[in-house]
């Protein structure tokens, strides 16, 4: 065998073991991974701070009227994704809420 030959075949060697401890790492990530709280009910400050900072979470007025939420003391939540105890994963978390006061659209009530 060349020494070009056993270099390449080196390289071969050290990528795969590269590849396999990065999908091993990543798969340790998922398992590890937060779940889901319970947030229904709760503030909507509430859920910026139970949820790890770097979560993306996603907020949106169920209530029809499309308000944007400025002011997160002024809100409660109504829907949430993912369902309690499951991960929370890339996509982050979802939340519906109205203001503090009005009730929840009984369609989301589930």
């Amino acid at each position: 065998m060349t020494a070009r030959a056993v270099r390449r075949r080196v390289m071969t060697v050290t990528a795969g073991a590269a590849l396999a401890l990065t999908v091993s790492a990543g798969a340790a990530v998922a398992a590890d991974a937060p779940s889901m709280p319970e947030l229904r009910g709760r503030g909507l400050m509430h859920v910026f701070s139970t949820v790890d900072y770097r979560t993306r979470v996603e907020v949106k007025d169920i209530s029809g009227q499309h308000r944007h939420v400025l002011w997160p003391l002024s809100w409660k939540v109504c829907t949430q994704y993912p369902a309690v105890g499951q991960a929370i994963g890339d996509e982050g978390v979802r939340v519906g809420v109205v203001k503090n006061g009005e009730t929840c659209p009984k369609a989301a009530a589930g």
